[in-house]
């Protein structure tokens, strides 16, 4: 569970250790001089496919997962068309009923496999495995950031473990980084070009990084993710359980773009004022300005399939890119179409598709949190 409302580093080539896949990696980077061992490919990179926590009972109970389920299936349904689908089954009994849910669905399961791994609750985006290359050698790498529950505060004791199991059963290398520092994924954006936005709040927070400073920070994500080039956003501290998680409001596009929303909107989000200002003044990697695009928030406060009234309006930030397809969250509201059709010309070469995010997003989350890019080998 979790709930949204809401300096460049000198870089040098180092070879990378000889290691047997599997076995964790363990390369301290220096803070200031911090080399680009691995890094991670934008989003809308080539992927061999997409990995999704399907819901479960056993931590929240039936009704969270009946809630979630069809959410699951639309996802499921449409990435099928582009790429495989590595579902995480709670256990073999809950793998067997999402078999029989996708059937019931007429969704074909050539291109979806399953992987048996006792979980938390659904957000793969934050505790699971993030996929990145070697630098010197180009192979696919899963390290395994920290995951400690948004710092403490919903249980964790599956979810910290699933990089290390995704790793074991792919045969892959891993790069163990429980212990240098705890970050979840939607807290960081990346373009795949060097630069990285984020929010202090999430990252360089005592309940996660206690003592850690900025500059230690950008090292490990320059050693780890090659990010050269950081945009820092202040966010806010115990706004929500992630404290303020970049992912919900701001994004890098395809064509030296950032996707956020009017600065209006931003201020509904909460984000203060100093960040708004920044954030539309930011440079990227070479110096020059973004064009900004924005989406809007629903028109109305999201209202669930159940009926029950969330009180605050949905982002559609919080989509997630596919080989040929775009899966916007989307609210039974008037401003979904609005924000389909913007997402599909930044997008041409996929469809946008919208995908009923109502009874996901009272659970603190959209698409984006939900699911999580293996790039091709």
């Amino acid at each position: 569970m979790k709930m949204i409302p809401y300096t460049l580093l000198v870089i040098t080539m180092i070879s990378s250790c000889n290691h047997k896949n599997n076995d964790p990696i363990d390369d301290d980077p220096d803070t200031n001089t911090a080399t680009v061992q691995y890094f991670m490919p934008a989003e809308s990179a080539p992927h061999e496919g997409t990995w999704l926590q399907w819901p479960q009972k056993y931590q929240y109970g039936e009704s969270y997962r009946d809630h979630l389920e069809p959410t699951w299936i639309e996802m499921t349904r449409e990435l099928v068309s582009g790429e495989k689908v590595h579902i995480i089954a709670y256990n073999e009994e809950a793998k067997q009923e999402i078999q029989s849910t996708l059937t019931a669905n007429q969704i074909p399961q050539s291109n979806i496999d399953f992987y048996i791994f006792k979980t938390n609750d659904v957000w793969v985006r934050d505790n699971g495995p993030i996929f990145v290359y070697s630098e010197k050698a180009r192979t696919l790498t899963i390290e395994g950031w920290g995951f400690n529950g948004w710092g403490g505060k919903e249980p964790f004791n599956y979810g910290e473990k699933i990089p290390a199991e995704v790793a074991k059963a792919l045969e892959m290398p891993f790069v163990e980084l429980n212990k240098k520092m705890i970050v979840e994924g939607g807290a960081v954006e990346l373009n795949g070009r060097g630069s990285l936005m984020a929010t202090r709040s999430s990252i360089l927070n005592k309940n996660r990084n206690p003592g850690m400073t900025q500059s230690q920070a950008e090292a490990l994500f320059t050693s780890y993710l090659g990010a050269t080039h950081f945009i820092w956003l202040d966010g806010v501290a115990g706004l929500d359980i992630t404290d303020m998680h970049i992912d919900g409001f701001a994004r890098f596009g395809e064509n030296n773009q950032i996707i956020t929303m009017s600065k209006t909107d931003l201020q509904y989000w909460e984000l203060p004022d100093e960040d708004i200002e920044y954030l539309y003044n930011v440079k990227n990697q070479e110096g020059q300005p973004y064009q900004y695009v924005n989406l809007p928030l629903s028109r109305n406060p999201v209202i669930t399939t159940y009926g029950k009234n969330l009180g605050i309006r949905g982002s559609y930030v919080n989509y997630y890119i596919s080989n040929d397809k775009v899966l916007v969250p989307t609210y039974n509201d008037p401003n979904d179409d609005i924000a389909i059709k913007i997402i599909q010309q930044l997008y041409p070469g996929r469809k946008a598709v919208g995908i009923d995010s109502r009874n996901l997003y009272a659970e603190g989350g959209m698409i984006h949190c939900v699911t999580q890019q293996q790039p091709v080998r």
